[in-house]
């Protein structure tokens, strides 16, 4: 399983379990069943001693609270039903303990139940432990009121606060695994499309030289069996990025470096192969620039290739130009082909164009494309080196 899918089944599982693994739904329950028992344990026992009977039955009650506070995750409204019945029935048998304090594992409970159920849900439960209030400004006054409903919504506010923390740290982990697909299905698109592109031209011109001239068909699927090898090589870098890292792999991946602009010379090899005359020129240092640079210049080189080998009508010609500068490096392709009906028009249209764009904004760089004046098609990106990983 590649770790984009391992991370969106943890997003989902978590929001099945209410946004809290097994480890964290235990500590929570010790957490508060720690503080249910330090709070209500002294004043239970201290008032408890002059109720005689009543005690025994008062300390029942208080560890039912604590016990079933270990489901408040799974069913927090059936939870707080119980510590409210619970904590109503300790008040009644020891009137000297606070209403407030009896009813603490609801309030814990509330605010679970806010954080992890929905707004609608939780106001009825927020309304529902408000009732008790009159109790309390009879026992209490105004002052006992007020702590009653005060200690009541600040439970409830609290869990609301953490639910849309949570919420949003769901959004961003969703975001980051949309993000991650996209970046696969580019990685993909660009090694499959260019590799079969390049495969076909160079098959359908074996093809047809099989017969009159066999040494130069050789030569065309000698070219297809290495650009078919190259392709797999970096389909299986791709997927070992994604999948679990094992150790005694390093060593491969150290001798099968992925694409980057030295290896152009060996890209626009396999464009030249097809019949197409590729001109490239280099200027700078190349071999000194971040690696997300390097890589999106190379993308953006290997769409624009392979763009001109399926849509320039007539073209034999194309230009390639890299110049690597202490700001930035500026990527240049030209073909001399006519562009097929509708071409600069829908210029931005298909997925490789739409895919330099993305790959270029991520880098924060800029990206021209359309037929020139004259003839043929351009592809200029300018990508800043500052800034870049």
């Amino acid at each position: 399983m590649d770790r984009s899918s391992g991370l969106s089944g943890a997003v989902f599982a978590g929001e099945a379990r209410g946004g809290l693994s097994p480890r964290a739904a235990r500590a929570l329950w010790w957490g508060s069943a720690g503080l249910v028992l330090v709070v209500m344990g002294p004043p239970v026992l201290v008032v408890g001693v002059e109720h005689g009977r009543r005690l025994p039955v008062a300390v029942v009650l208080v560890l039912v609270q604590v016990w079933v506070l270990r489901w408040q995750v799974r069913a927090p409204a059936a939870v707080l039903a119980v510590n409210a019945v619970a904590g109503l029935a300790v008040w009644a048998l020891l009137p000297a303990v606070s209403l407030t304090g009896a009813l603490l594992a609801a309030q814990v409970t509330l605010c679970v139940l806010s954080a992890i159920r929905p707004r609608r849900v939780s106001l009825w439960a927020l309304a529902a432990l408000c009732l008790p209030a009159p109790a309390a400004f009879a026992a209490g006054g105004g002052a006992g009121l007020m702590v009653c409903l005060l200690a009541v919504v600040l439970a409830w506010t609290a869990g609301q606060w953490r639910g849309a923390q949570q919420a949003r740290i769901r959004a961003e982990t969703r975001r980051a695994v949309v993000e991650e697909r996209a970046r696969i299905a580019r990685e993909v698109h660009d090694v499959v499309a260019h590799t079969l592109s390049v495969m076909v031209v160079q098959a359908g011109a074996a093809d047809d030289v099989f017969t009159a001239r066999p040494e130069q068909a050789r030569e065309a699927v000698r070219a297809i069996e290495t650009g078919a090898r190259s392709a797999l090589g970096e389909l299986r870098l791709l997927l070992r990025a994604f999948g679990p890292d094992v150790g005694h792999e390093e060593g491969a991946e150290q001798r099968d470096p992925g694409p980057s602009l030295a290896r152009l010379d060996e890209l626009a090899g396999s464009v030249r192969a097809t019949g197409l005359a590729v001109e490239l020129h280099c200027e700078g240092a190349l071999d000194g620039l971040p690696a997300a640079v390097g890589l999106t210049a190379y993308r953006i080189v290997q769409e624009a290739l392979t763009n001109t080998l399926r849509h320039a009508v007539g073209a034999d010609e194309v230009s390639v130009r890299v110049t690597a500068g202490v700001e930035c490096v500026e990527v240049t392709v030209v073909d001399n082909g006519r562009a097929p009906q509708g071409r600069s028009a829908a210029a931005g249209a298909g997925r490789g164009l739409v895919g330099m764009k993305e790959r270029v904004r991520l880098v924060g760089g800029s990206l021209r494309a359309g037929a020139l004046p004259g003839g043929g098609f351009e592809v200029a990106a300018r990508l800043p080196v500052e800034g870049a990983l």
